[in-house]
């Protein structure tokens, strides 16, 4: 039954693009490594030398930023074919990433000013006003059915002398 599986496993990853082949050669993930290995004892070179090709990496001796092993637009790529797929989890984190674009969308909103999480939009003075006059007219709304009866009662010559 294991080797059925196992089999099964072998043709899907078989079926992926060479470039995500490639890719999850390179950097496989915890969850697709050999039986009884571990992600600290299981690194490929590429591993050894950047342990996510997405993000830039510091120098350890010197102390300077390297930029990141694959490119914004091919993370994109790479990133599109995984999700076509349906291989996305098992890339590395990247800004490309649809959680990471939810994540910033929510936190920074429109990129218009004030669309983000606690953010204002100052606005022309009829706008900043608007949602009080708004409310005013509901509340008058609401207290005209009392209203007419009161006029149908007084009538409207003797209206301009009634206590408002």
């Amino acid at each position: 039954m294991a080797a059925a599986a196992r089999q099964e496993h072998i043709k899907l990853a078989l079926a992926l693009p060479a470039r995500l082949r490639t890719f999850l050669a390179r950097y496989p993930h915890p969850s697709i490594l050999p039986a009884g290995q571990t992600p600290e004892t299981f690194k490929t070179a590429y591993q050894e030398d950047t342990p996510n090709p997405f993000l830039p990496l510091r120098h350890p001796v010197t102390g300077r930023w390297h930029e990141p092993k694959y490119s914004l637009r091919r993370q994109a790529e790479l990133y599109k074919l995984a999700r076509e797929h349906g291989v996305a989890e098992l890339l590395p984190s990247t800004p490309k990433s649809a959680e990471e674009r939810l994540r910033k969308r929510v936190e920074e909103g429109l990129r218009v000013k004030g669309t983000g999480v606690g953010q204002k939009v100052k606005g022309h003075k009829y706008e900043r006003q608007l949602e009080a006059k708004m409310e005013k007219r509901r509340q008058a709304m609401l207290a005209m059915p009392e209203l007419i009866k009161e006029w149908k009662k007084v009538g409207k010559r003797n209206w301009t002398n009634f206590p408002k």
